[in-house]
């Protein structure tokens, strides 16, 4: 019994102490590990800040080639429509949001006085035509009576003369003599009066007898009534300037009358469609007309449209404003300005309509390279 009780006591012993030396390896292991822990936190923490650092410097350097910017419209050309000519509509032949192609028509005004105007000019055309050959006529007509009446001035000026020189010699009577000489003045008075006729009908061909009939000023004058007369029929009748859509079309109707230079109503074009984009002016550093650009349209996402810069307004957008900024009293703060700038859209989706207004984004490629020494 005292034996096994003497091995049982070794056996503890040997594992009391077993236990002892795993509690202090454990005990030297968890030392190490702290240490090690010490070690690395502050190697980690530089390392993560450097990494970090490294990582934003790469994105700088590999970044600069592009602007970025998200204060982007759509754009169209659109016009109010109107006309020159005032009268009472007679026509509208669209609706609104319609599509119509360049030269449809869209609405015509009243045609009668119009038309009336043009047959008034066309007839003062004729007559003014009548007018110079009339004139023309009358001025050979004449010519050929002057001639006439110069052969008769000749004659009763020699018959004059003669009797001048026998009436002091009491060859003819003074009554002869008296009545050759009224007789004479009389043809010279006649001759006179046709010259003067002569003269007033050359005026009309404006000193040219063989002047042509659309060179005088009278038929000019009542060509170009006509033409005014023709134009504002045309004008009367309304067509479109460009493809696009029309818009408002509900406030013109039928029997109104419309006063000249009053807009009917709206035409956005579909084929003249530009983006606008208003960047700050520190974005526009390395940004310069012919540059590549990327177009997000925020209705259609996922969709790319690609453009080209076409051109940076010359001034800020506030230079337009109608009360401009005034810093003359020196309480002057300093604000990033807005720079227009224009890009037209070469190539997209061509099945999605880009509306005037919609907004978009736009990438840049600038083609700038960043340097390290551009930080120093």
């Amino acid at each position: 019994m005292s034996q096994t009780g003497s091995t049982a006591g070794v056996v503890a012993r040997d594992g009391d102490d077993r236990d002892a030396k795993s509690r202090d390896h454990s005990s030297r292991a968890d030392g190490q590990a702290r240490h090690r822990s010490k070690l690395l936190r502050p190697i980690l923490m530089i390392g993560g800040v450097a990494l970090i650092l490294i990582a934003v410097l790469l994105y700088w350097l590999f970044t600069g080639g592009s602007v970025s910017i998200t204060d982007t419209y759509v754009k169209a050309a659109r016009v109010n429509l109107s006309t020159d000519v005032s009268g009472l509509v007679d026509q509208v032949a669209v609706h609104d949001h319609q599509a119509v192609t360049k030269g449809q028509v869209l609405f015509r005004l009243d045609p009668t006085r119009f038309v009336v105007a043009v047959d008034q000019a066309k007839a003062k055309l004729a007559e003014v035509g009548q007018e110079v050959e009339g004139a023309r006529h009358g001025y050979e007509a004449q010519l050929a009576k002057i001639k006439v009446q110069q052969t008769v001035v000749a004659n009763d000026r020699l018959n004059y003369q003669r009797y001048a020189s026998l009436v002091h010699g009491g060859g003819v009577t003074q009554s002869d003599y008296d009545n050759a000489k009224y007789k004479y003045e009389g043809a010279q008075a006649n001759l006179d009066a046709m010259e003067a006729q002569a003269g007033v009908d050359l005026a009309k061909l404006s000193g040219k007898a063989d002047i042509k009939l659309a060179d005088t000023p009278q038929y000019k004058a009542a060509a170009a009534g006509l033409a005014a007369a023709e134009l504002n029929y045309r004008h009367s009748i309304v067509r479109a300037p460009f493809a696009g859509v029309v818009t408002e079309t509900e406030k013109l109707q039928p029997g109104m009358y419309l006063q000249a230079g009053t807009a009917a109503f709206g035409l956005v074009s579909t084929t003249n469609v530009w983006i606008r984009s208003q960047p700050k002016e520190t974005s526009l550093t390395w940004v310069k007309p012919g540059d590549k650009v990327k177009i997000h349209v925020d209705t259609y996402p996922g969709k790319l449209w690609h453009g080209v810069v076409a051109s940076i307004s010359p001034a800020s957008g506030s230079s337009f404003s109608i009360l401009p900024a005034q810093n003359s009293s020196g309480n002057w703060v300093k604000v990033v300005q807005r720079i227009p700038l224009r890009v037209n859209i070469t190539s997209g989706p061509k099945h999605l309509v880009l509306r005037n207004g919609m907004t978009a984004e736009v990438d840049i490629i600038t083609g700038h390279k960043r340097k390290l020494s551009d930080l120093f």
